[in-house]
């Protein structure tokens, strides 16, 4: 049940500063945009290519890419759809000379900061969805059983559909949404509970984890096993603008307009079902298309950097602690917060053992391990089985 905190954070919502006035607020996007810039400072400065940060920074803001539209659609977009806008909007396409530091920085150190930023975007907002949706500070993708899901769908593309790996997020989303429909089918029982949610999405889990074990043992190809270990501990290495592409859409078109806009709803059934049903809506459609709305920015995520866990569990409770539990606030800290968490997880994964990198997704496990067991330990009351 939604605690009398969140109850009165909801109904005092109207004599609130506007969203953007709020100070706690700013003070979070600020900080996590300042986490984040000094992440990327640390990621484009440090690799097997030596630079200074000068010389790294000046790669970063080189006149040469930013005063050539082209270069940047390029980037962004791939050569194809680059020329094709370029022609249409009258834009030059001649090629340009880059620095040798402009290249490593461009296609190798930035868009790695990029797609940490996007994922942990979509991871947060997932989380935040699902609590809101099963009424439960225990959820996220990770603890329901999406990632399992995702991350089964993705490897079993990548083993055995390998000529449809341009299709990850569309396989990695119906993964995800099977597995949350498994996960509310066992925890069903005349309604669903949160404790029976969870434990529902831990058996789920645990038995997507083994399909995800079998799996290796149907690839010849060593480096296909390698890249399938990449996906099930969550990795950022070796990212690129692909990679960036292939999330750039979903987050803009799906997770950060959608999130937005259904943060009223959110709020609503944070009040309690019989409350939301009292107001007009109809709980159970709400409920879905919502569960909908996550399991689609998390699968967005794990579809290009595997699966990452506990980002979706930490990042809105600790947004929840800074600026309160109305969900307009909610989603908007979660989408500055959660790239601040994969950014610094990622220089702490890329740096910690250097010149050895381990996956991103390990130390967010060891840092949201410890929280989770704190958090269980924290409530009270977790509900009847």
């Amino acid at each position: 049940m939604a605690s009398d905190t969140q109850r009165s954070d909801v109904a005092s919502n109207a004599n609130r500063l506007p969203l953007w006035l709020d100070g706690s607020l700013l003070t979070l996007v600020v900080g996590s945009s300042l986490v984040v810039l000094c992440g990327t400072l640390v990621q484009v400065s440090f690799g097997a290519f030596s630079m200074s940060i000068g010389q790294a920074w000046s790669a970063v803001f080189d006149p040469v890419v930013w005063s050539n539209p082209y270069v940047l659609l390029k980037f962004f977009f791939g050569e194809g759809i680059a020329e094709t806008l370029a022609t249409t909007f009258g834009l030059s396409v001649a090629s340009v000379d880059l620095t040798k530091e402009t290249l490593i920085v461009w296609n190798i150190r930035l868009p790695r900061v990029v797609v940490g930023t996007l994922v942990g975007m979509n991871l947060a907002v997932s989380g935040a969805i699902f609590q809101a949706v099963t009424r439960n500070e225990l959820a996220s993708p990770y603890i329901l059983g999406v990632s399992s899901g995702a991350g089964l769908a993705i490897l079993l593309t990548l083993v055995v559909f390998s000529g449809f790996a341009s299709f990850l997020p569309i396989f990695a989303a119906l993964g995800g949404t099977v597995a949350f429909v498994i996960v509310y089918a066992i925890a069903w029982k005349n309604g669903t509970s949160p404790v029976r949610l969870v434990l529902a999405g831990v058996i789920v889990s645990t038995v997507f984890s083994s399909l995800q074990t079998a799996m290796y043992l149907l690839a010849s190809d060593i480096g296909v096993v390698q890249s399938a270990i990449a996906w099930t501990t969550g990795s950022l290495t070796g990212t690129d603008w692909e990679q960036v592409r292939m999330i750039l859409p979903w987050t803009l078109f799906v997770t950060v307009p959608l999130s937005i806009v259904a943060s009223r709803q959110l709020n609503v059934l944070l009040l309690g079902e019989k409350t939301a049903k009292a107001l007009g809506m109809s709980v159970e459609r709400v409920r879905f298309a919502l569960s909908g709305v996550a399991i689609l920015a998390a699968s967005a995520a794990i579809s290009v950097a595997g699966i990452v866990g506990f980002v979706g569990l930490i990042v809105p409770h600790v947004v929840r602690n800074i600026v309160g539990s109305d969900y307009k606030r909610l989603v908007i800290g979660c989408l500055f917060a959660g790239p601040a968490l994969m950014v610094a997880a990622d220089v702490g994964a890329r740096l910690a053992l250097n010149p050895t990198q381990i996956p991103v997704g390990i130390v967010t496990g060891l840092v949201g391990g410890p929280y989770f067991l704190y958090l269980m330990r924290k409530k009270q009351q977790l509900g009847e089985l």
